[in-house]
């Protein structure tokens, strides 16, 4: 066998790594879309479809994963090639990850469509609308290679921060305001938490990428905005005589 056909197999592979985890990536996406779509419509049908088209992104994590440890076994790829295939693996842990949240999501829908509709739920649809177009930009900078866009998500998750701070506590002061509110409300709450860490992954990605195209990680601290951690409501009682 010649070494350029050698040569064109490999980067074959690797183009099928790549091609694999944009595919998978874009499942992921559609996944949110419909968790999301999901609440908004109340569709416990739609929901159920979600949480059934998490196993395509399982199996496609199966694929590349088995082509990368293929890969390292026969290719012994180093440098670059070691780069890009340590990283596919890498995304498409994170890429299941994402998918999972999306199907947690679903999970949550129906069961929040037991009950009466609550109307403390138009933040999210903008939380996910936010991550789907960090997911839809980090799958176009690994494809090209291009650590800017990379980096814009990266410093764009503080945005979803924001968002997730502000619906925390307006469905905490929700519940203290109408305590019959507290299973919705919670439901309502991990729902935004997904979304949120959806974003955190997403930044993950973008620093792989980083790491991948320059060869070194970003200098700065990874910017975050999530205070619930330290959010306090304070409780205004009737004053004692």
């Amino acid at each position: 066998m010649s070494s350029g056909h050698i040569v064109k197999s490999y980067d074959e592979e690797l183009e099928a790594v790549r091609n694999t985890i944009v595919e998978m990536g874009g499942l992921a996406e559609s996944q949110l879309e419909a968790a999301v779509r999901s609440l908004t419509e109340r569709n416990s049908e739609l929901a159920l479809k979600t949480i059934e088209a998490d196993k395509a992104v399982d199996e496609l994590e199966h694929s590349i994963d088995n082509m990368a440890i293929r890969m390292l076994a026969l290719r012994s790829p180093v440098a670059d090639d070691l780069r890009l295939v340590i990283s596919a693996l890498k995304i498409a842990s994170v890429l299941e990850r994402v998918a999972d949240y999306a199907t947690n999501i679903a999970k949550r829908v129906i069961a929040l469509n037991q009950g009466p509709t609550i109307n403390a739920t138009s933040t999210i649809p903008r939380m996910g609308t936010m991550v789907r177009r960090m997911i839809d930009d980090v799958l176009t900078a690994y494809s090209n290679g291009d650590a800017e866009l990379a980096y814009d998500v990266w410093v764009r998750d503080q945005e979803v921060d924001q968002l997730y701070n502000s619906m925390f506590r307006e469905l905490l002061t929700f519940m203290m305001e109408d305590p019959r509110s507290i299973t919705s409300c919670t439901h309502l709450i991990f729902m935004a938490k997904n979304i949120e860490r959806m974003g955190d992954h997403m930044t993950n990605i973008a620093e792989i990428i980083i790491y991948q195209v320059n060869g070194e990680m970003p200098r700065e601290p990874r910017p975050k905005g999530d205070k619930t951690s330290v959010t306090m409501i304070e409780n205004d009682g009737p004053e004692s005589a």
